[in-house]
């Protein structure tokens, strides 16, 4: 089987869509992991044969092994895992109980590293494959009332390091986006509801503006391609100089 094979977790919304629509736009075929089955099967019918899903709430994480045994046996190889899904939670550091925070770590953290290691288990056989994780600025610096994202996506880009350290020489690369404010229905909104934190954002981004989904799903399929085959263990901020921005 020649085709490259790409999973994408939460990939039939936001960020994760445009992921979808340009590795399949690329030739690649895509499986879907998600929780609402009818979103992925919209998004399925309307890229056609070369997107799939799988409906399932990552937060399972004891039902991980069983999901990749079953898509690596329907589809013969993993070639590529976009670990993009994600939850995020806004509430005043002292309001935030164990229960939130174990939620957002569970969805955000482990289930990257469950997946990526049931799917490390079939990219080793082969001795290729790269695995993409997707962080976010919550990372870069301080954000107020996001902790337990926070904390989540700080550990994906040191888990992103370790991994690429040890599996690297396996033939494996690991890389990971650290998207700034890109546009989507539910950014948008957000700003738009909130002019002073909107003033803040475009004031310390050089570039002025917003990002487009596209332009992570650009950064995402570059670090899958041949030509990022020398690059491993790099966390790439997406985000028109938002973090060295001031």
């Amino acid at each position: 089987m020649s085709k490259t094979i790409a999973i994408v977790t939460g990939g039939a919304t936001g960020l994760g869509l445009a992921i979808t629509k340009k590795l399949v736009q690329e030739g690649i075929l895509v499986i879907m992991i998600g929780r609402n089955e009818e979103k992925l099967d919209a998004t399925a019918t309307e890229l056609g044969e070369l997107c799939s899903y799988k409906a399932f709430d990552l937060q399972n994480l004891a039902g991980i092994p069983a999901l990749i045994d079953e898509i690596h046996h329907e589809f013969g190889q993993i070639d590529i895992l976009v670990n993009n899904a994600g939850i995020n939670m806004k509430k005043p550091f002292i309001e935030v109980t164990d229960e939130d925070f174990a939620s957002v770590i569970q969805t955000n953290l482990s289930s990257v590293f469950a997946i990526s290691r049931e799917v490390v288990k079939k990219m080793i056989d082969v001795g290729k494959g790269s695995i993409v994780n997707i962080s976010s600025m919550a990372a870069q610096y301080g954000i107020p009332k996001v902790i337990a994202y926070s904390a989540a996506k700080t550990g994906v880009e040191g888990m992103t390091r370790a991994m690429a350290t040890e599996l690297s020489p396996l033939g494996i690369r690991i890389n990971c986006i650290a998207p700034g404010f890109i546009k989507t229905a539910m950014s948008a909104k957000a700003l738009d509801a909130d002019p002073e934190r909107k003033n803040k954002v475009f004031s310390r981004t050089p570039m002025g503006k917003m990002g487009e989904p596209d332009d992570v799903a650009e950064a995402v399929y570059f670090f899958c391609s041949p030509g990022a085959k020398y690059v491993t263990g790099v966390i790439m901020p997406v985000d028109g100089g938002n973090s060295i921005g001031f």
